[in-house]
């Protein structure tokens, strides 16, 4: 469909492309990823036009058609409606449409056999083009996007930029073209619509290109996966996962065939330097100094996988419970977001906020944190709770002005220059990287200071709207590593499901305006989240007295309800006793892996033993209980249900 041949691509000195090569082929799902910075974007706007490479080829079939989503599409606005701009994709079709209106207007006067010829000529490629349907299309995949059906007759320009470029999609998703180049077609979307996207694009009959930073959506969706790194493209013939395991065991190869090489090098080198000097053998050396100048060189493995390496600290523990939500009731002059919503979060809870964008997720966020006080009942901060929250507004409180390592050490002026340098490191600023100024930084690079200051803080409980936004997958790595070596409690919303899934021990969301629990892993919730919905809801009846002969069952029903009742209090008494001998054991084995760091307990081989031996006993005895409260806590679910 689509061939790359000898690409190379140059802004001013630095080539950006050097020699690239990549065919796309006709149904193939392809993921093109990257650092930021390797040119994922310009690639697509070298394909579609916008830019003339430096030299090489692209070729394609003239008739070949392309639809193309960029961020630049965000700035797009119109009077008209979302319904009208979606179906501009239907070019011919509306032109058609126009040409039968005006020809049938022409009829009310002129009966000529040359006007009917032609009503019918038209109507005939109208309904070959299945005009008949389209308006049914649009709405179909704006309903897929998160539009409502009052939202269709709802101007263009009344909607943000997200929502506008869900627009822009649903034209080009509607245009059906050949190709489809999407460039972070998830950036703007939530849960909901991600999986409607995912399915679409699954079932979608042509070629898709997609630069994406979202792990998860790229494994649903893509079959081959493009590598740009170091000015060439490079393809691997499976999914992101596939790709990750692929690529580490090519790198292995590598490194093996580096190491040997420089020890053959190094062999040749002293067999050099002791021949060199005698006359007898120069002949001799000077033939391998050559071999070696012609010798192709093997690159060592560059390590793209940065990892954090600093640990968060904070001053003091909270209490058992963190927030506390009572009776809360949170409404909007046009929506009721909570009603006498009631939850916890205990100490140690890694919770994932998730649902549909206008659910009321960031304005749960902004209670919990105290930005929010218009809303009845309570939410109460537990002892010892210090907090520090997270969203993408504070993006702008950055002081223009300071470099990421003055912003910092404002932050945290407790940390000491080198501790504030590796964090900035964690966070892929490295070098003099610290010293650009906030206000010349990318939107990428500026959330990562913001993270890193939410994270530097003295807190032990994070609240995070939205931290993974503007993020590369290689920044959300970091995010994620942080996040499991963190000690205290948080909560954060995102619409990563990778992040969500390795950061997140329990999972809330917003249903009938209650706050709703999850007892595990986003895959986890995702499987059975998809289970419940297929079940099938039972027949609401309007309630009526019963008769006599149903006195009996009745009371029957009600005898189980209580005994359901105090079943379930009790199962959740002997959670609670579970999660507190869990807190203990996780303590104690803290303070063993803190004496098996102690060198000096190596001179003692019978101390080491038996703090190695009650080190695996206090492993053992907590892998045992979080068992048991797994299955406790899916037992309390299904009586819940």
């Amino acid at each position: 469909m689509i061939a790359i041949n000898n690409l190379t691509f140059e802004i001013g000195a630095r080539a950006l492309y050097d020699e690239a090569n990549w065919h796309i082929k006709p149904g193939e799902k392809i993921g093109l990823i990257g650092a930021n910075g390797t040119g994922k974007t310009t690639l697509l706007k070298i394909i579609v036009g916008d830019y003339k490479p430096t030299s090489g080829t692209i070729s394609m079939a003239k008739d070949l058609t392309l639809g193309y989503l960029n961020q630049d599409l965000l700035s797009y606005s119109s009077d008209k409606n979302i319904l009208h701009v979606a179906m501009e994709a239907f070019e011919r079709q509306n032109q058609l449409h126009d040409e039968i209106e005006n020809i049938l207007q022409k009829l009310e006067t002129d009966y000529s056999e040359d006007l009917l010829h032609k009503l019918s000529d038209k109507q005939h490629e109208f309904e070959g083009l299945d005009g008949y349907n389209i308006e049914y299309k649009a709405h179909e995949i704006l309903a897929g996007l998160g539009f409502s059906e009052a939202d269709t007759h709802r101007k263009l320009s009344q909607f943000s930029g997200g929502w506008r470029m869900r627009v822009m999609l649903a034209k080009i998703l509607l245009q059906a073209p050949d190709i489809l180049l999407l460039d972070e077609p998830t950036n703007h979307l939530d849960l909901p619509s991600i999986q409607w996207l995912e399915d679409y694009l699954k079932a979608f009959e042509g070629a898709v290109v997609i630069v994406s930073h979202d792990r998860w959506f790229l494994d649903k969706v893509i079959n081959r996966t493009v590598e740009s790194r170091k000015g060439k493209l490079t393809v691997y013939a499976g999914n992101y996962t596939f790709y990750l395991e692929e690529k580490a065991q090519r790198e292995e190869i590598q490194r093996g065939e580096f190491k040997n090489q420089q020890s053959k090098i190094k062999q040749e080198e002293r067999l050099i330097e002791r021949f060199r000097a005698k006359a007898s053998k120069a002949k001799m050396a000077q033939s391998r100094i050559k071999a070696l100048d012609k010798l192709e060189r093997v690159d060592d493995v560059d390590d793209d996988n940065p990892s954090v390496n600093f640990s968060f600290r904070f001053s003091k523990q909270s209490g058992r419970h963190v927030i506390t939500l009572e009776d809360v009731t949170k409404k909007y002059p046009a929506i009721d977001i909570l009603s006498g919503a009631e939850a916890v979060i205990e100490k140690g809870d890694k919770i994932a906020l998730i649902g549909a964008n206008g659910k009321g997720k960031s304005t749960l966020l902004r209670i919990i944190a105290g930005a929010d006080k218009d809303f009845t009942g309570k939410c109460e901060t537990g002892h010892n709770v210090t907090q520090t929250f997270f969203a993408q507004h504070q993006l702008e409180a950055l002081h223009l002005e300071n470099n990421a390592l003055q912003e910092l050490a404002s932050f945290a002026p407790k940390h000491t220059e080198t501790e504030l340098r590796t964090i900035l490191g964690s966070f892929l600023f490295t070098g003099d990287d610290v010293f650009k100024k906030i206000k010349v930084l990318s939107g990428g690079e500026k959330s990562r200071v913001a993270l890193a200051k939410a994270l530097t803080a003295d807190a032990n409980f994070l609240i995070l709207d939205e931290p993974t936004n503007h993020l590369d997958i290689a920044s959300v790595n970091i995010l994620v590593q942080a996040l499991q070596q963190f000690e205290g409690t948080f909560i954060v919303v995102s619409h990563d499901r990778y992040f969500l899934d390795n950061v997140a021990n329990k999972i809330w969301f917003i249903e009938d305006q209650k706050i709703k629990q999850y007892p595990g892993t986003y895959a986890e919730f995702d499987v059975w989240y998809a289970k419940r919905k297929l079940e099938p809801k039972a027949a609401e009846t309007p309630a009526s007295p019963p008769k006599k002969e149903e006195k009996k069952e009745t009371t029957l029903i009600k005898q189980h309800s209580d005994n359901k009742s105090q079943q379930l209090k009790k199962l959740n008494q002997d959670l609670t006793k579970m999660e507190e001998q869990m807190t203990v054991l996780e303590k104690t084995i803290k303070q063993l892996e803190a004496q098996l760091g102690d060198d000096k307990l190596y001179n003692d081989a019978a101390k080491l033993k038996d703090i190695n031996n009650n080190y695996d006993l206090k492993k053992m005895e907590l892998g045992h209980i979080q068992l048991k409260w797994e299955a406790l806590a899916e037992q309390i679910m299904e009586l819940e249900a």
